[in-house]
């Protein structure tokens, strides 16, 4: 394994996505295969909309450069486009997943590999936890982007699943001119100590704090967020908006294990700030170790992969991560956390609890009948 292609996007919200995604790559292959300088191949796939460019970046990679495993930051739909690529010329990909769809269908093709960062299971918990407050009314309350997303129906089903009952739906426009939480004064007046059970990511979070802030301080209710609405990079900037926050994060970067440890010691080391991306692809070295080790043992059989993968474990700065067989995907804990206020009025989180067990939730939610839920998103999570 001495060379990896890297699909890298592109993203309007998360500037710096393509360069912390590279830079949490080399710097874990650096740090892991000490031995062994691993070149990283990079191809540009923008906002990962276009199918034909995704499968002319692989199909390049794999036939010029002579790439095995490629790494990219996509969805389940442009990842499924590969798959005969993949198969025709025993390749392997891994795919860094947000976690913000749920599939029509999971992969079944051992030639991909999902590591998430799993939103929609953050989605499901955080509802669920809503209705473990005692919070039996809610509303879901989201930004035009993210909504477009089948998270939606992960946090809505697991708040009815858990008894809880949605009385108010919300969604917000795309412009910060058309960014209004105005109607939730009634909807509080009408419901008072509800949930409102919240989809946002990287500004929008910032806009909805505000909102709370400036037009809803009388207002009796608790928000409840997903994974992506708790990045800390982004809270750091975010007046706190004088409520209960609290919501179900992917990773936090004072978590206390040795693996968080030398991940954030590396990245202070470079003076370069750590990121949920940065942090998703430096998991992924391990994945790719783990992966590669297979392939030679198994004499580059690949048909074998995720039964044999899920015999396996590494740890990471979130702590064990597993591998989920049935659908080709990585597990890792995530964490109960309240959003609280800074000295300066801003935003940072506190750890309640953590979850160990992600196994069994994602079981119930990878197996959910979708019906007539469905997403005409094609575009790889907060890359637009």
């Amino acid at each position: 394994m001495n060379k990896i292609g890297l699909l890298l996007p592109r993203s309007t919200f998360y500037n710096n996505i393509n360069l912390e995604i590279f830079d949490g790559l080399k710097q874990a292959l650096k740090s892991k295969n000490s031995q062994t300088e691993v070149k990283l191949i990079v191809e540009n796939i923008g906002f990962g909309t276009d199918k034909q460019q995704i499968y002319r970046a692989a199909e390049r990679l794999i036939l010029e450069e002579d790439i095995k495993i490629i790494v990219a930051y996509i969805g389940h739909r442009a990842a499924q486009l590969l798959r005969p690529l993949l198969l025709a010329t025993n390749s392997i990909l891994v795919v860094l997943d947000a976690g913000a769809h749920l599939p029509q269908e999971y992969s079944t093709c051992p030639n991909i590999v999902y590591h998430s960062l799993h939103n929609s299971l953050g989605a499901w918990l955080a509802a669920q936890k809503a209705m473990n407050d005692n919070h039996t009314k809610g509303g879901l309350i989201t930004g035009y982007y993210d909504a477009g997303y089948l998270q939606t129906y992960s946090m809505t089903k697991g708040y009815l699943m858990a008894g809880g009952e949605i009385v108010f739906n919300h969604a917000t426009g795309f412009k910060p001119e058309d960014f209004t939480m105005a109607p939730l004064k009634e909807f509080s007046k009408a419901f008072p100590k509800s949930a409102l059970l919240s989809l946002f990511s990287a500004d929008f979070t910032q806009w909805y704090f505000n909102e709370l802030k400036e037009n809803l301080k009388e207002e009796d209710f608790t928000v409840y967020l997903s994974p992506f609405a708790l990045d800390e990079n982004i809270l750091a900037q975010t007046n706190h908006p004088d409520k209960k926050i609290f919501g179900v994060a992917a990773w936090l970067k004072n978590l206390d294990n040795d693996e968080n440890k030398i991940f954030t010691n590396t990245f202070n080391s470079l003076e370069k700030n750590t990121s949920i991306f940065s942090l998703l692809a430096w998991e992924c070295a391990s994945l790719i170790t783990i992966i590669s080790d297979i392939i030679t043992q198994e004499g580059n059989s690949i048909s074998n992969l995720p039964k044999l993968l899920g015999s396996f474990t590494f740890e990471s700065p979130r702590g064990t991560v597993s591998f989920h067989e049935k659908t080709n995907t990585t597990l890792s804990p995530l964490y109960e956390v309240e959003v609280v206020k800074t000295n300066e009025d801003k935003c940072k989180l506190k750890l309640l609890s953590k979850i160990e067990d992600t196994h069994s939730p994602f079981e119930t939610i990878s197996t959910l009948e979708l019906n007539d839920s469905i997403s005409a998103w094609h575009n790889s999570y907060t890359c637009i």
